[in-house]
């Protein structure tokens, strides 16, 4: 079906965006299924989900529908001085699903962070432990870029300029005794993990090493974070990443895919850290408003099923397939990856394999340096993703 292309503005408007991304050179006007459509027409597979945010691709039947009930009720957004219907069936969704008690909405992955390491410090003053205010993260970690999440956020490019942050930040390496050590100083209110780190590198976590931050953080009567803003909700095959350890944390954060690219953030909690909240501790003015929240129950009810679960392994087993061949023939240095989560390791910078791809109508990114990442949407073919592996094989040779 011929897709019409909108008008678009003189390149001059352009212009007026503030230069925080370096953006590239084709603009999109319209996309559909795992495609997106620049405005000469030209289609580019999209191996990239919008930084693994449009879990469904692009035109979903599914997200329309749901929006378009939503907006017949007329309710965008109320107020959270009052009650609605969808917020409160996605709390109830999300911890019948999970681990947690409780749920607070919030609009982004760096804000549900926010809310996490607020929670966390807000629980140790109820304990009486008033110390227990440093919050623990792994080298190597990316928790967002405010003012606290920044300083858990292991890149200190991104820090300087903006220093002081949040005092309290403490890295440690990610193995148990150097986490040990930090926590030993008895002034760790959470220790925040990335289950699947993304923006370094696209490193799963042995699951061995997630039990042992488990039994750490109860010896030391500290709470255990993961941050599951781009690995989780399908993302790794499982509906929560940390699911295939077998380990369950204090909270959970949340973003990205929930509410099918609309704006949204949630932060999961055991009621061991809700009692420790009292109304007025912390706010939101548009976080779980209905229109966002009734996406977002049909994105967790879809991506809860089975078939579509084992459907994401089965491509993630496909492109583990296609990499690992390619390490073997010296393309790579390394693969790593869970489900449609990748980082291809190279021997050389990743940006020019990204620029290489661009014209032969592929989108990838990089996740550092010298990885090439891979974030499809998770309803991609097994056809699209060998196109688009196919693609990425030329980009690499």
């Amino acid at each position: 079906m011929p897709v019409t292309v909108p008008e678009t503005s003189s390149p001059a408007a352009g212009e007026a965006l503030l230069g925080m991304y370096k953006r590239a050179a084709p603009r999109f006007v319209a996309g559909r299924g795992c495609r997106l459509i620049d405005d000469d027409g030209r289609e580019y597979l999209d191996l990239t989900a919008g930084i693994g945010v449009n879990a469904f691709g692009y035109g979903d039947a599914g997200i329309a529908a749901a929006l378009t009930e939503a907006l017949e009720h007329g309710l965008i957004h109320v107020s959270n001085l009052y009650r609605t219907t969808p917020g409160e069936e996605l709390a109830a969704e999300l911890t019948t699903r999970s681990f947690a008690d409780r749920v607070f909405f919030c609009n982004s992955g760096g804000e549900a962070n926010e809310g996490a390491i607020k929670f966390a410090r807000r629980w140790a003053g109820s304990t009486g432990a008033t110390e227990k205010t440093e919050i623990i993260a792994l080298r190597g970690s990316f928790h967002g870029r405010l003012f606290g999440s920044l300083a858990i956020t292991d890149r200190p490019a991104y820090q300087t300029p903006f220093a002081p942050l949040m005092p309290g930040g403490r890295f440690a390496a990610a193995d148990l005794v150097a986490v040990r050590e930090v926590v030993s100083a008895g002034r760790a209110a959470a220790i925040f993990v990335e289950p699947v780190q993304g923006e370094g590198g696209v490193v799963p976590l042995p699951a061995d090493l997630l039990r042992g931050l488990r039994a750490l953080a109860d010896q030391a009567n500290t709470l255990l974070v993961f941050d599951e803003v781009q690995c989780g909700l399908g993302r790794s095959g499982h509906l929560f990443a940390h699911e295939a350890s077998g380990v369950t944390p204090d909270m959970l954060t949340l973003a990205k895919p929930l509410a099918g690219g609309l704006p949204m953030g949630a932060v999961l909690l055991t009621e061991r850290v809700a009692s420790a909240l009292k109304p007025g501790d912390h706010a939101t003015t548009f976080g779980g408003g209905p229109l966002v929240a009734s996406v977002a129950l049909h994105v967790v009810r879809r991506v809860a099923e089975p078939e579509f679960l084992a459907a994401v392994r089965e491509r993630g087993a496909q492109i583990e397939h296609a990499v690992s061949t390619w390490t073997a023939q010296g393309l790579l240095r390394e693969a790593r990856g869970v489900g449609l989560m990748w980082g291809l390791e190279l021997n050389a910078p990743a940006a020019p394999v990204v620029e290489r791809a661009l014209p032969a109508g592929l989108l990838v990114l990089t996740a550092g340096e010298r990885v090439v990442r891979l974030l499809p949407p998770l309803v991609i073919s097994e056809a699209e993703l060998k196109q688009g592996l196919d693609l990425l094989h030329e980009a690499l040779a």
